[in-house]
């Protein structure tokens, strides 16, 4: 049975790779809205003669966000449904949909979030890292110099980023230019057959790199020296407590988050 559909933007997230990663929910929504504004009709119509779904697509892509707005807009004027999904992802997410909502929420519609497959989520939830929190790029800036300054100057940051395949070996290395000793992680055609997924240092991912496909890139934070002196002072606190170094360090990692190697490092230095 079909849910309500309500007079309201939809923001649906459609499958990156693997069709069948569309959800139920957003299944249902794009099969009963009156319309799907979509970045590219070529691609969406794809996904819609899989699950049977008939409603109209009209595109609606960065170079026509202004004007196409308006008559999404006049649609939810005239009690209508409007559903919004990029050519794969999330919308919002480095992909059209910015202008849209502003204009929905301006005149007092609501804009209902349909989650689902996302690259940057897709990537993190496959590859260990120190720390939960991270930063998200979306694409890097054109200019070197730039690229460069990004790189420098997160450091002390899990940072991620979107890349297109003909660029990737050069910013990559970049990277390896300005942080030769940065630990990286790459996914490459996510959830798609030749998925790859690789944590490496950089000078072994631009070694075995394929540039094809769409990337998405994990520079992993470097630890920063207070993390050393953090670690000293609390192994050395531990061991006064007659605490083995096998408990300290699982102690250290489950309750401070600190890498396991970098514990083991202060402890054959102590």
């Amino acid at each position: 049975m079909a849910s309500e559909i309500e007079t309201a933007l939809y923001t649906v997230a459609t499958p990156i790779g693997n069709l069948g990663d569309l959800t139920f929910r957003a299944l249902d929504v794009l099969k009963n809205v009156d319309v799907i504004a979509c970045e590219d009709t070529r691609n969406t119509v794809k996904l819609c003669e899989k699950y049977g779904i008939k409603t109209r697509l009209i595109s609606y892509h960065k170079f026509s966000e202004t004007k196409r707005a308006e008559l999404f807009l006049d649609y939810l004027k005239e009690g209508k449904s409007v559903a919004i999904v990029s050519d794969a992802g999330t919308p919002l997410i480095s992909d059209p949909g910015e202008i849209l909502v502003k204009r929905v929420v301006e005149a007092g519609f609501n804009v209902i979030p349909i989650c689902g497959a996302c690259a940057v989520i897709t990537l993190l939830q496959s590859v260990q890292r120190t720390g939960e929190s991270f930063k998200f790029i979306g694409f890097l800036p054109r200019i070197k110099g730039q690229i460069e300054n990004v790189f420098l100057k997160n450091k002390t940051e899990n940072i991620v980023f979107y890349e297109s395949p003909n660029r990737m070996e050069e910013t990559l290395k970049i990277l390896a230019k300005v942080r030769p000793q940065a630990l990286t992680s790459i996914g490459r055609e996510l959830t798609k057959k030749f998925e790859e997924i690789k944590t490496a240092p950089i000078a072994d991912i631009i070694q075995n790199l394929i540039p094809k496909g769409e990337f998405v890139c994990l520079v992993h934070m470097e630890q920063d020296i207070k993390i050393d002196n953090q670690i000293i002072e609390k192994v050395q606190t531990l061991k006064s407590l007659k605490i083995c170094d096998k408990d300290i360090v699982n102690i250290l990692h489950v309750f401070f988050e600190f890498p396991k190697n970098k514990i083991k490092e202060v402890l054959f230095k102590l």
